[in-house]
């Protein structure tokens, strides 16, 4: 007997996006509307595959609603399943535990959600699946959580669902619920569906042990296609687990090395080709991109000076692509020639030491902050959100940032006055 089906988790419906809110409101929400696109595509996509059954584990909201009209959407997704005959197991993670939502709808027949008092057992017999799973019942889970799943039933094909950072080694997620490879193989499963780690990861084979990623990608942390995992099991048999793309927007980081550009329309022109690249690899959908320029390049202090207006020229470049393509921040990470420094006027190259001497001025930690907090000032818009630390790590950032910025514009002062 052969079937599919599917696995997806971290759903975040009417999940915020406030990293693009403060930017430009038509761009967020088109992101936000994005979330449930993906969800309705999870749903087509189950119904197409005419998937034996659909795993959701963990996080299918944001937290508690804040209308009702956010519980509805789902109920009407389930619904759907439940008119095309596709049960759906659900179990809730940190962002949806118990203790969090605290609103209720009824579930459409065929959805199960598994309580959160202890771990339980759902059995369809057509096909010999078993499924294990338990619900955060707050948003840190007891002590003993995945000990408390049950043993693996004979005869069975066995699922584990878990929200889980395994070991808290992934990224920068909470670790929430941890636990070992090992220790879920010592189970006897043969598919562990997990959720919280928001990138796809085949984590095991042997037993499968399987982070699908989230549907929709949230921030330009979450970068490249989302969506779920379509699982073919054959005899009782794991085949293997393949990626669906469900994401109905999406987020990227593009590096471009400038290296060698002799003029601005150079660097705009190198430019504007990567922008095409990224976009066509959206596949048309809704794109936010994070640009960093890179490179040795004689405009390393020109840039810095007129970053603000770059920017939006950058931003204007990208919409001449598409209405919906959007550079969400401009990082530049150039440096400047050597030989570019040389021949910058004595007086030039004397303020700007003076300038990193000052805030570096050893003995003189109050006055270096104190002129971190002045340079910050000074900063174009963007970057200023990120002047709350003092480190001295960030002071020295800082000062370059500032010296390039200075250097910059006596540059462009230069240039206007000859």
């Amino acid at each position: 007997m052969r079937f599919t089906f599917i696995h997806a988790a971290d759903l975040h419906i009417d999940s915020p996006l406030d990293a693009l809110g403060g930017k430009d409101a038509a761009v967020a929400e088109r992101f936000a509307k994005a979330g449930r696109k993906a969800v309705a595509s999870l749903v087509d996509e189950t119904i197409a595959a005419q998937a034996a059954f659909l795993i959701i584990a963990g996080d299918v909201f944001d937290g508690d609603w804040r209308d009702y009209a956010t519980g509805l959407f789902m109920v009407g997704q389930m619904a759907r399943l439940a008119r095309a005959g596709v049960p759906v197991f659900i179990t809730r993670g940190n962002h949806d535990a118990e203790s969090i939502v605290s609103r209720n709808l009824p579930d459409p027949p065929g959805v199960m959600v598994f309580g959160g008092r202890k771990a339980s057992t759902h059995v369809l017999e057509q096909h010999r699946v078993a499924l294990h799973g338990r619900s955060f019942p707050a948003r840190e889970p007891p002590a003993g959580f995945v000990a408390s799943y049950p043993a693996a039933r004979p005869g069975y094909l066995n699922i584990g669902i878990l929200h889980t950072a395994l070991d808290g080694t992934r990224g920068d997620h909470a670790a929430y619920a941890p636990c070992t490879v090992p220790q879920l193989a010592a189970f006897g499963y043969d598919y562990w569906a997990l959720g919280h780690i928001h990138a796809a990861a085949i984590v095991a084979r042997d037993p499968w042990i399987v982070y699908c990623g989230n549907i929709q990608g949230r921030s330009v942390r979450e970068t490249g296609a989302k969506g779920a995992m379509r699982v073919t099991v054959e005899d009782g048999r794991i085949l293997g687990a393949e990626p669906m793309v469900l994401d109905a927007a999406r987020w990227a980081h593009e590096s471009v090395d400038i290296g060698g550009c002799a003029s601005e329309h150079d660097l705009i022109a190198r430019v504007e080709e990567r922008l095409a690249f990224v976009h066509a690899s959206a596949g048309g959908r809704p794109l936010a991109l994070r640009l960093t320029l890179q490179g040795v390049c004689a405009l390393h202090a020109r840039l810095s000076a007129r970053r603000e207006s770059l920017v939006e020229e950058l931003r204007a470049l990208a919409l001449r692509l598409a209405d919906d393509f959007w550079v969400e921040r401009l990082v530049i990470d150039t440096q400047a020639p050597a030989i570019a420094a040389a021949s910058r006027g004595t007086d030039m190259l004397d303020i700007a030491a003076l300038v990193a001497a000052s805030a570096s001025a050893a003995g003189f930690p109050d006055t270096a902050a104190q002129l971190t907090r002045l340079l910050a000032q000074k900063l174009p818009h963007d970057l200023r959100d990120a002047c709350a630390s003092e480190d001295a790590a960030f002071q020295a950032r800082l000062v370059a940032q500032a010296r390039d910025l200075l250097l910059g514009r006596m540059d462009i002062g230069g240039a206007e006055q000859s």
